[in-house]
């Protein structure tokens, strides 16, 4: 009987991905092939609709492997998944031509598009702007963050557009002059460019090569254009990944929980294995009640699904720190696996953050009382 393509991921993730993650932890060429192996597998496109050529995957398969990719390789975990969101959104576009384009190539990595769009989630002027203009848009301004440079040669850009809407649509991701000038907007003889900084120095997960850019007058074609939203866009979006964001944080501690029971296997300390097993009846409650969160999804929810990330948020830190506590002196070696869990467990607390995830996570830390809603 044929395997299905979760479990093909799995077998991938956990055969060859696992084995390697230090090594893909502090190599680009080395994430550079464990990239290409779920292009080989046909596995950067899971949200591809089936008749662009995707497999049609179910939303408790797609969250299943985004955990199991975060529990192998935070860094894989942290770039493929900048892929797999450009693919969700270019899904729901209405721009038949572009959907046409790109994702019939996207899971085997003939298009590899990254996002940059968390600067939406800022208050105060826009940092970064569109103008409609003939054939298409001038952006200007900065995105903060934008993860895959010299890996995804695109990326979707979020803008805001001056009646507060936001423009997204596909850029470069690379340097240089644009290729269009708009008509009658810029004048022929005026460079319009993108910029990109060097490389940011991380603490954790730099290998995925995470960058600012800046445009300067840089036009964007309209059939580049993936669609228009609404200002609260990124408000709504937000509020519907509280709980399934949680999920990398649940990979994240199960690989904490991994190094932990190989400790307890090596050392024969049987209260290594006491703290496993606790921890791990703790993941399972976490893991369930994430999914039963994320099922129910409206405004007397919102509380729950604020708990329930922070929960995982707090079970990643702790089952890292439980590898760091079992792994003894060697877990400061930048060599050692507890160390990495570690940093990334600082990496998924932070990811996709919003001000009501930091009060929610620092509210469990500190035990403080819920928060009423209303």
């Amino acid at each position: 009987m044929p395997e299905s393509i979760l479990e093909v991921a799995v077998d991938y993730l956990q055969k060859e991905v696992a084995p390697k993650a230090q090594e893909i932890d502090r190599d680009p060429d080395a994430l550079r092939k464990a990239i290409q192996g779920l292009c080989d597998r046909n596995l950067m496109a899971l949200k591809c609709p089936k008749e662009y050529g995707g497999p049609g995957i179910s939303e408790e398969d797609f969250r299943r492997f985004q955990e199991e990719c975060s529990r192998a390789s935070g860094a894989l975990a942290f770039l493929q998944t900048q892929h797999q969101s450009a693919t969700g959104l270019i899904a729901k576009s209405k721009n038949e031509a572009l959907k046409a384009e790109y994702l019939p190539k996207m899971g085997k990595g003939e298009k590899l598009v990254g996002i940059g769009f968390s600067q939406l989630r800022r208050g105060g002027p826009p940092i970064m702007r569109a103008e409609e203009t003939q054939g298409g848009y001038v952006l200007n301004g900065h995105v903060p963050w934008v993860t895959g440079w010299d890996y995804y040669p695109e990326f979707i850009v979020g803008a805001t557009l001056p009646d507060g809407q936001a423009l997204f649509a596909i850029v470069p991701l690379q340097e240089g002059m644009s290729g269009e000038t708009a008509v009658g907007r810029i004048p022929q003889s005026q460079p319009t460019s993108i910029r990109i900084s060097p490389i940011m120095r991380l603490a954790a997960m730099e290998t995925p090569n995470t960058v600012t850019v800046d445009f300067e007058d840089f036009f964007v074609p309209q059939d580049k254009v993936v669609f228009i939203q609404a200002a609260t866009w990124i408000k709504n979006n937000d509020q519907i990944n509280i709980a399934l964001q949680g999920h990398f944080a649940l990979g994240c501690a199960q690989a904490g929980l991994d190094i932990l029971r190989t400790n307890a296997e090596k050392k024969a300390l049987p209260f290594l294995t006491v703290a496993h097993d606790a921890l791990a009846d703790e993941l399972k409650e976490c893991r369930d009640e994430t999914k039963r969160a994320q099922a129910k999804f409206n405004e007397e929810t919102t509380q729950e699904r604020l708990n329930v990330r922070a929960w995982a948020i707090d079970l990643a830190v702790r089952c890292a720190h439980a590898a760091v506590t079992s792994s003894s002196g060697a877990a400061n070696s930048i060599n050692h696996p507890a160390q990495r869990v570690y940093r990334e467990a600082l990496v998924f607390t932070v990811s996709a953050q919003t001000t009501d995830i930091m009060e929610a996570t620092l509210r469990r830390i500190t035990h403080s009382p819920e928060r009423t809603t209303g």
